[in-house]
């Protein structure tokens, strides 16, 4: 039987401070093993002295690279991923045999389920990134069939993630949910309505960039089917999930977590900063009060889904803050705007010094409406362009078939020899 907790083992923060104070002796006894934390003089005895140890940042994860944080026998690790890289140079992060259980039960933990007739389409990265293994390991461990689309391959353009969605019957997706927009416009330039035409859709589960509630209803409108958010990262697996009142609840059974202010390097439970992590069951490399620099917004004020777990609203990364006119924009802000105006699905802006840019795929009295949107939240101008259907995101892109997956050097008299570069 696992020694891991499950949702429904504590019924209130007592109980779940209980579950992480019997846990945490093991979590600090593996990271004594980590030749990093040995080299900052060990770790410490217990919860206080955890709270005294400076934090593990992703600087010093770069600087381990590639197994600086390795705590167990190379032997035993199971697999190697790193970041996508977004903020900066990618960090390494490995797992064991045992890591990943913990890693697909805390992935599975989706208040719609994950069944064994369930058809689950993957579409976030497969190389080196954890999120596509994540999701898969999860599925499999449910007994559903995945379907691999890996989003960064030219082999899965958006017309075939249409043509299998439809025709494989698809009850679950995992995606960025910008992707799920794109999918739209795909099924639309193939002469299908999302919302009609994939009547086996049930869910969207969606991670990877910030989910407000515009984009969250523009997306379940547009398929019909239920959207569930999912929080995580590279380095630690998936940190949180949705509950059915809607709410992000962070796995702090499987976690200690603390929000640091960047402005004044306190950390707290709860409140607006930088998230930090310490996983409390990681075998191949340990984290100590790991700061992701994901902006959050951390509450422990109660939901009514009885999870008694803290929840979290992810704004983004750290350094994903622009400044306008002396008024901070974060792309989770704006994006709340743009996408509550009617039929908007593509977009783009630009932070100047003196004003915002925005363009986006609309008519022009939709656009227009954008303006004093803008000035109300956020007090700066803005200059707004609308743009035909296709300006952003190109038909091509949506109706284009695979492109050249192998290599080819002979070709025909009427075929275009020119794919034969297109591999390399």
């Amino acid at each position: 039987m696992s020694d891991r907790p499950e949702l429904g083992d504590w019924n209130d923060p007592a109980g779940l401070a209980a579950i992480q104070d019997a846990r945490l002796p093991h979590t600090l006894a593996a990271a004594a093993r980590s030749p990093f934390y040995r080299a900052r003089g060990g770790v410490p005895a217990d919860r206080a002295g955890l709270a005294a140890m400076p934090l593990t940042t992703k600087a010093d994860l770069r600087g381990a690279y590639p197994f600086g944080m390795l705590a167990v026998d190379r032997r035993r690790v199971a697999t190697y991923h790193e970041s996508s890289g977004t903020t900066g140079t990618p960090t390494s992060s490995y797992y064991t045999e045992q890591d990943w259980l913990d890693l697909a039960e805390r992935y599975a933990r989706k208040w719609v389920g994950i069944r064994d007739d369930d058809t689950f389409l993957v579409r976030t990265p497969y190389a080196l990134m954890i999120t596509g293994h994540l999701a898969q390991a999860a599925a499999r461990m449910r007994g559903a069939t995945v379907v691999p689309a890996d989003n960064r391959s030219t082999a899965m353009p958006y017309a075939r993630v249409v043509r299998v969605l439809h025709d494989l019957d698809v009850t679950l997706t995992w995606s960025m949910p910008t992707d799920t927009l794109l999918w739209a416009a795909a099924a639309h330039a193939a002469g299908r309505t999302p919302g009609r035409d994939f009547p086996a859709l049930r869910a969207l589960f969606v991670g990877g960039e910030p989910l407000g509630a515009a984009k969250r209803a523009r997306i379940a409108h547009t398929w019909n089917a239920t959207v569930v958010e999912e929080y995580g990262a590279t380095e630690c697996g998936s940190l949180a999930g949705e509950c059915p009142a809607g709410r992000l609840h962070l796995w702090a059974d499987r976690a200690i977590f603390e929000v640091r202010d960047p402005a004044t390097g306190r950390t707290t439970p709860a409140g607006r900063g930088h998230l930090v992590v310490t996983p409390l069951y990681r075998e191949a490399m340990p984290l100590l009060r790991y700061d992701t620099e994901d902006l959050a917004e951390v509450s422990d004020a109660p939901c009514p889904c009885g999870w008694a777990l803290p929840t979290v609203r992810v704004l983004g990364r750290g350094g994903a803050v622009h400044r306008v006119a002396g008024t901070a924009v974060t792309q989770g802000d704006l994006e709340e705007l743009v996408l509550a105006l009617p039929g908007v699905l593509f977009w783009r802006a630009r932070a100047l010094p003196d004003r915002l840019v925005v363009e986006l795929e609309a008519d022009r009295d939709t656009a227009d409406a954008l303006v004093p949107a803008i000035r109300a939240r956020y007090g700066v101008p803005a200059q707004v362009t609308a743009l035909p259907p296709g300006a952003l995101v190109p038909r091509a892109l949506l109706t284009a078939a695979p492109d050249v997956v192998k290599p080819r050097a002979l070709f025909g008299p009427d075929e275009d020899w020119a794919k034969a570069l297109s591999y390399y």
